[in-house]
């Protein structure tokens, strides 16, 4: 079988990172053909290769991060095991951590240190709360992320209190923008022969995901509104927002705000709305209480009909709305797989084929190439015997606990 040409091989990464944030920006890479030398703890590995649902002795949370690298043992605490990370450096374009401030000073994996032995590396360095945080000697996660950035408020439901959800959106943001970050900092040092260290956090990038609607709320300096995004101006408001129909089946619409009173002609709602009063969206800026009225004369609206006929008028009035998805549903949508956002592995040991993430691009020349994640420390021979030690050698590193 003619292997995959991705986008980005000849691209060589070594990262001493774990958890979610840490992984996921060499995982997308080794879709794209990178190769990806993950260093684990030798007999140990990565804390997380058991964590999420587990089928077999295959977890789900390490699966998904870590699919397409190579897993390399080191006892990183030893003289040898930092020979080895420093040889793999000499010639590597990437290199990533996660680890908590000062370890990697200790364990001479800090960006002083490569740079010294590779001046035209990218060192990604992935922290919880930033690297100049009053926090950022902290250790955190996903939830640290979403607490700190204003995200739970985002999707608040009034009345209720804020909490984070089980959308990890702060590590899966952080890790997009590292992702992106990095190929930034590659392409300079092919341009100046200098590279540089790049810091990225969960904090930042969940605050980085809230967009202009964070920008609107420092600016108007009050909180958003919630239970439904109604946005622009009070002359000029729009909508979107999500409504039950007759079954209960959730769906959403979007519209702005000149499509506001025509999407109501076009729903018959419009005489009703104005003899209620209701028909001036503008009113949710004035009025906690009139916003409540309009998205509860909406809902009860909409509950008369089933979902498939309003996306059905809304969308031949040329206005956005589409079903609400459950994420077993949003995997079985068309939508998705026809795009190959899902897409099946084979797992011998399972005997069977297993869904798992596809890609979220579709290159022309280039496409992406779905694998495995590794076993722990699989390719220690492959790896070592290419940096020239031998098999005496390697026998010797895995006696020794240095593999």
């Amino acid at each position: 079988m003619t292997e995959i040409n991705g986008a980005l091989s000849g691209l060589k990464i070594v990262a001493c990172s774990t958890a979610q944030a840490g992984t996921v920006p060499y995982m997308l890479m080794a879709d794209l053909g990178a190769e990806v030398i993950k260093i684990e703890t030798p007999g140990k590995g990565d804390n997380n290769r058991n964590s999420g649902f587990l089928e077999g002795e295959i977890g789900s949370f390490f699966e998904t991060n870590n699919r397409g690298v190579k897993s390399l043992t080191l006892n990183l605490k030893s003289y040898d095991g930092q020979k080895i990370l420093h040889s793999l450096i000499k010639d590597a374009d990437v290199f990533g951590q996660n680890f908590r401030p000062g370890v990697a000073e200790k364990l001479n994996f800090d960006y002083e240190t490569l740079s010294k032995i590779n001046p035209k590396i990218v060192y990604a360095s992935v922290s919880a709360y930033g690297p100049d945080a009053p926090d950022g000697h902290l250790p955190g996660t996903d939830a640290v992320g979403q607490a700190l950035s204003g995200i739970a408020e985002a999707y608040s439901i009034p009345g209720n209190n804020l909490r984070t959800g089980v959308a990890s959106v702060a590590d899966e943001s952080c890790a997009i923008l590292t992702f992106g970050g990095i190929l930034a900092a590659y392409i300079n040092a092919q341009k100046t022969g200098k590279g540089q260290k790049l810091e990225t956090s969960l904090v930042g990038s969940a605050f980085r995901l809230l967009g202009w609607t964070m920008t609107t709320a420092m600016w108007s300096n009050r909180p958003p509104i919630t239970g439904a995004r109604i946005n622009g101006t009070r002359e000029r408001p729009g909508i979107a927002a999500c409504f039950n129909d007759i079954n209960g089946k959730p769906f959403a619409l979007q519209l702005d705000p000149d499509d506001w009173q025509e999407a109501m002609r076009a729903l018959n709602f419009f005489d009703i709305l104005t003899e209620n009063g209701l028909i001036d969206l503008g009113l949710a800026f004035e009025s906690e209480i009139k916003k409540t009225e309009i998205l509860d004369k909406l809902a009860e609206l909409f509950s008369n009909d089933t979902r498939d006929n309003w996306i059905s008028v809304l969308r031949k009035a040329d206005m956005i709305s589409t079903h609400v998805n459950t994420m077993l549903e949003a995997s079985n949508d068309p939508n998705i797989k026809e795009n190959n956002y899902v897409t099946e592995v084979w797992y011998p040991e399972l005997n069977k084929n297993m869904k798992v993430h596809g890609t979220p691009w579709k290159f022309s020349k280039t496409p992406a190439n779905i694998k495995r994640a590794p076993k722990l420390g699989e390719h220690n021979t492959e790896i070592l015997s290419g940096l020239g030690y031998t098999k005496d050698e390697i026998e010797g590193f895995k006696d020794d606990k240095i593999i």
